[in-house]
């Protein structure tokens, strides 16, 4: 027997969990479904820390974020928890970065967020950490800080089922059908039966589009991130020290310490294209290599004893941009991906998603994210990952 749902949303990360959440809160009937325990570690939504910012290389990324912010401050206030941390956020470019600052700075401008552009020694002033060359320039936004990722995708699985959804997990989906005017979900113990089926499924959304005919031009990354304890943990807290990024080829980026007493670092899109089911799980010597030697020209008091470091996937668009809306030629197959960096926008986009499976539309502006925009569409799309 085929049990029907108004939805089923297939793999429960952020992006899935959000979904779910803002679903059973309007009152649909929710399956979610996880091929894996809720909370592993094999996908782009586990451990403790993301970045939130508003500074953005687009005046539309820019606005998406301060709707984000909202989303996560209605998600503290239903939840009775507070998330997000603020600490400040610092942009660093040197001169000829590969990553350019003026339409960052354009952006910020456009939607009339208030931001400082400090040159190199005003920077090593705020904090006496960096070491910089005098061609550095920051660019500090208040409003940057840090959202939960573990324990903000288990929050919003908690609210999803205190609305009724039902959410399983070790149930891999072995089979999606578009049957025109309803869709059809197939495990290995039972058929679901639903008018939308969302596909949050990050690192395996290939395989699962490649069963409906379509093809995306995704590349997966096993990336990771390294936690080190600072000499001067203090020098490095919350309210002292901001989060960053250095805007350049490699990035990196990173954390003040927090919640515990390591701070969290890491390369942007430096690791090997891997696939789902080949990548690994043992951190590449090389990375944590590059990772050090940048920490200690930069800022060498953060280098301090290595604690850890683990593996990621990033699953990259071609233009890095987001991929939210109905998968062409399939309307009731809806594909949500965050493009490794979407867990800021998590909230905001479940609430999106909810509303295009349920009414077909959104308030929230997603078409720059159409899965048939030119990047997308257009045979050997030229990569540019870095934003």
């Amino acid at each position: 027997m085929t049990r029907r749902f108004d939805v089923v949303v297939v793999g429960l990360g952020a992006l899935g969990s959000a979904a779910a959440w803002a679903l059973a809160g309007a009152g649909a009937r929710v399956l979610g479904l996880e091929q894996f325990e809720l909370g592993h570690h094999r996908g782009a939504s586990h451990d403790h820390a993301r970045i939130i910012r508003r500074s953005y290389h687009t005046p539309g990324y820019v606005r998406l974020a301060g709707l984000a912010y909202q989303a996560w401050a209605e998600l503290e206030w239903e939840a009775g928890e507070r998330l997000l941390v603020t600490t400040g956020g610092l942009d660093l470019f040197p001169a000829s970065s590969a990553i350019p600052p003026g339409p960052y700075r354009a952006s910020l401008e456009a939607c009339g967020v208030p931001y400082q552009w400090l040159d190199a020694a005003e920077v090593m002033r705020r904090w006496p950490a960096f070491r910089l060359d005098q061609d550095v320039h920051g660019l500090w936004q208040a409003d940057g800080g840090i959202v939960p990722a573990a324990r903000g995708t288990r929050l919003m699985q908690r609210l999803a089922r205190g609305y009724g959804a039902t959410l399983v997990d070790r149930c891999p989906v072995t089979a999606v059908h578009d049957h025109g005017g309803s869709v059809e979900v197939a495990t290995a113990e039972a058929t679901f039966g639903a008018g939308r089926v969302l596909l949050c499924t990050d690192a395996w959304t290939g395989d699962l589009v490649a069963q409906l005919g379509a093809a995306l031009p995704l590349v997966v990354t096993q990336e990771q991130f390294s936690y080190y304890r600072p000499a001067d943990p203090d020098a490095f807290a919350v309210g002292r020290f901001p989060v960053w990024i250095w805007m350049d080829d490699p990035s990196f980026y990173g954390f003040p310490v927090w919640p515990g007493a390591a701070l969290k670092a890491a390369q942007d899109v430096g690791g090997h294209q891997v696939s789902a089911t080949t990548r690994g799980f043992d951190p590449d010597p090389a990375a944590a290599d590059r990772l050090a030697g940048f920490l200690r020209t930069r800022l060498p008091a953060a280098a301090g004893t290595h604690d850890h470091s683990a593996t990621c996937l990033y699953t990259l668009t071609p233009d890095r941009d987001l991929a939210v809306g109905p998968l062409p030629g399939h309307d009731r197959v809806l594909v949500a991906l965050g493009a490794a960096h979407g867990f800021k926008f998590a909230p905001l986009l479940g609430r999106a998603l909810a509303d295009l499976a349920l009414h077909d539309g959104t308030e929230v502006d997603i078409a720059p994210f159409a899965l048939d925009r030119p990047a997308l569409t257009t045979p050997d799309p030229q990569a540019r990952y870095l934003v």
